[in-house]
């Protein structure tokens, strides 16, 4: 009968990388469980060459002999039977990993619009579902940036749409963003309103005036501070605090009653009684973003920014007019962006 191989009379050298392939434990846990290499082999889908130079390699990463073999049979040594149920643990780890992430990559990505009414984020949605057909892609509205940005590091919610640079610094820390657009701002004016009249409004021409931007309101406080922004050194006062109008029904009524001029978007919703006027001389801009946690993984949210681009590309969104204005921090944040 054909004695063992003898082991060396000194272990294999270990490597000196720190890094254990899986590929290699799981190559040497099958050969352990069928104590055989071409069965091993085939289990594996691999040639039984490959396999053997698999378990030298994994041989030589830990300096040790794991294996026996004889022309008749395979036994495991000490340090083999030692290897075992490490091997069975890592890979068992990856496992769960592995499904971990799959079943993360296949729930919804959550995607606050801000509000229902608003354009830009809704057309980015909608050509994101066109892109990836088999994602699911659900709408939240959080009112404002500032609102969703506690249910994004909380992982509550995947991404949301608004002006970045209007975020605290230690808030923006925590986050990227990506710009979609540079939006054109507008005035929201009562029909007899003394400006109703005209096509376009100039910044200046809103001097004396009261413009309510969400004063007081947290969940928009990006806005707030976008309006004092422009507002400021033209004598164009915010106003004041006041609860939140919830509703366009609710949002129409208290517009009719106190008459006040609301800062908005040239793409804001028609509201009955009212007339929207884009703001001229200069364009002021809000510069929107999709903006998301770091490391953020989704086949979802990579569609949602091909979508932006897309869009933005096809539409001119990221066009700035010669007379545009924005908040000089929102420069800061585009240049380091590039």
């Amino acid at each position: 009968m054909p004695s063992p191989t003898p082991l060396p009379s000194t272990p294999p050298t270990p490597s000196t990388s720190a890094h254990v392939d899986p590929r290699l434990l799981r190559a040497f846990l099958v050969v352990a469980e069928e104590l055989h290499f071409t069965r091993a082999a085939v289990r594996l889908y691999v040639a039984q060459q490959a396999l053997s130079r698999d378990v030298r390699r994994l041989e030589r990463e830990l300096g040790v002999e794991l294996f026996v073999r004889t022309t008749r049979q395979v036994t495991l040594t000490a340090d083999g039977e030692r290897l075992v149920p490490y091997a069975r643990r890592v890979l068992g780890a990856q496992e769960e990993l592995l499904a971990a992430f799959r079943a993360e990559l296949a729930r919804p990505l959550l995607v606050d619009l801000n509000s229902p009414g608003l354009l830009t984020g809704r057309r980015v949605l909608h050509r994101a579902r066109e892109l990836a057909p088999e994602q699911e892609l659900m709408a939240r509205y959080e009112s404002g940036l500032a609102g969703a940005v506690g249910e994004l590091m909380a992982g509550r919610l995947d991404v949301s749409f608004g002006r970045f640079g209007g975020l605290e610094a230690g808030v923006r820390a925590g986050l990227d963003h990506q710009l979609v657009r540079f939006e054109p701002m507008a005035v929201l004016l009562p029909e007899g309103h003394r400006l109703a009249s005209l096509d376009a409004v100039p910044v200046d021409a809103l001097a004396g005036e009261v413009v309510y931007a969400g004063a007081g309101n947290p969940r928009t406080s990006e806005w707030t501070d976008l309006a004092r922004q422009l507002f400021d050194g033209r004598d164009i006062d915010v106003a004041a605090p006041a609860p939140m109008a919830v509703g366009e029904e609710e949002f129409e009524r208290v517009m009719a009653k106190t008459g006040t001029p609301v800062l908005a978007v040239v793409d804001f919703p028609a509201m009955p009684g009212a007339v929207l006027r884009p703001l001229v001389e200069p364009v002021p801009l809000s510069a929107v973003s999709l903006v998301w946690r770091k490391g953020l993984v989704h086949p979802g949210f990579d569609a949602l920014r091909r979508a932006a681009v897309e869009i933005g590309r096809a539409d001119g969104w990221l066009r700035r007019p010669m007379n545009g204005w924005i908040p000089a921090i929102d420069v800061d944040m585009l240049k380091r962006r590039k």
